[in-house]
């Protein structure tokens, strides 16, 4: 905060002897030396963006899905529009990464232009949680693919970036698909066992509820 308030000082002093009603400042220009990023690195950051923010979309489709008053399952939406927010903050690390390195200076609203949920209808939970799995494993190996695209460039290894994507990104996106692995398979065993109910029991589950 204090920071801002000397930075905003700064601006006045400029603007206030030029004109009351008007502010001009001139631009700048710095040094580039230290935005280091390369290009197929840089793009390959952009495309996962775009991807963490299409999965959110996806969630967030899967999360009205299970509200619908015709199905009911306030269990999965909440799982289902949790992991949406999981996965939009992800994208928004990687923006502010990106940002932090010298990036998006400009055309920052490209990174934002996704297709719409590829699916709206579910038949079920072990549907759901199965594309939901189908949906992690591809967004794992695109951030696989990001790391190989920063750490192979002959001229520039971006040994940091790689270092955030394993220890940051890969390890939850591993431990998720554990856990969502674990549910489909325990959701099979009481749809087996128990029919129908099953699937109502394991979304009371999902909130806390013991039947």
């Amino acid at each position: 905060m204090k920071a801002i308030l000397l930075a905003l000082a700064g601006l006045l002093a400029v603007c206030l002897p030029a004109s009351a009603t008007q502010c001009h400042v001139n631009p700048v220009t710095i040094p580039k030396e230290w935005v280091t990023m390369h290009r197929n690195c840089r793009m390959s950051v952009r495309q996962q963006i775009q991807m963490e923010v299409t999965a959110s979309l996806q969630y967030l489709a899967m999360g009205a899905h299970f509200s619908k008053d015709v199905v009911n399952r306030p269990g999965f939406a909440k799982m289902f529009f949790d992991a949406a927010s999981e996965e939009r903050e992800h994208a928004m690390k990687l923006i502010e990464y990106l940002l932090m390195r010298g990036e998006l200076t400009t055309d920052v609203t490209t990174l934002l232009q996704v297709r719409a949920p590829e699916r709206k209808t579910w038949e079920g939970g072990v549907e759901a949680l199965e594309h939901a799995l189908l949906m992690e494993s591809a967004v794992t190996k695109s951030i696989r693919n990001v790391i190989k695209a920063c750490e192979d460039d002959s001229e520039f290894n971006d040994y940091h970036l790689v270092d955030y994507l394993t220890g940051d990104f890969l390890e939850e996106q591993y431990k998720g698909q554990r856990d969502i692995a674990g549910k489909a398979s325990t959701l099979k065993k009481l749809l087996d066992r128990h029919g129908a109910l099953g699937e109502f029991i394991f979304d009371k589950k999902l909130i806390g509820i013991d039947i």
